[in-house]
């Protein structure tokens, strides 16, 4: 397996496909390295020579932010949203949507398992 940003990427996919291990790095970025460090055609990772490989590290670390220098600045957004008191910031202590998605049905991502509640009864309806 070969290591780039700290992280191993599969030696039988094809290298964008291996890139997008990478915490930070997507398809159009993927393919975005692989175009800056020369590599001709799109090979497998295994058939990369070690010089190929050197560039393509190299790319990564000089023009984008990826892996722990990454998740430390989401985070760092995220906790400065909570304390200044922003609505974002109150959404995300909740744990709740942040964009504006509904919550009376969805969101079950966010909220977590459906935990049920008993359901109150109408004035004048019976069982």
């Amino acid at each position: 397996m070969a290591r780039v940003a700290g992280i191993d990427i599969p030696d039988g996919q094809r290298l964008d496909y291996s890139l997008r291990r990478i915490y930070g790095v997507g398809p159009m970025i993927a393919r975005e390295v692989v175009t800056k460090a020369r590599v001709e055609g799109n090979p497998r990772v295994r058939d990369l020579s070690d010089d190929e490989l050197a560039r393509i590290r190299e790319t990564i670390d000089r023009e984008y932010q990826v892996e722990g220098d990454l998740r430390r600045e989401v985070n760092g957004n995220i906790r400065r949203l909570i304390d200044i008191g922003s609505y974002r910031g109150l959404r995300h202590r909740r744990g709740l949507p942040v964009r504006g998605q509904r919550t009376r049905t969805n969101a079950r991502t966010k909220r977590g398992a459906r935990k049920t509640v008993a359901g109150r009864r109408r004035a004048g309806t019976r069982r």
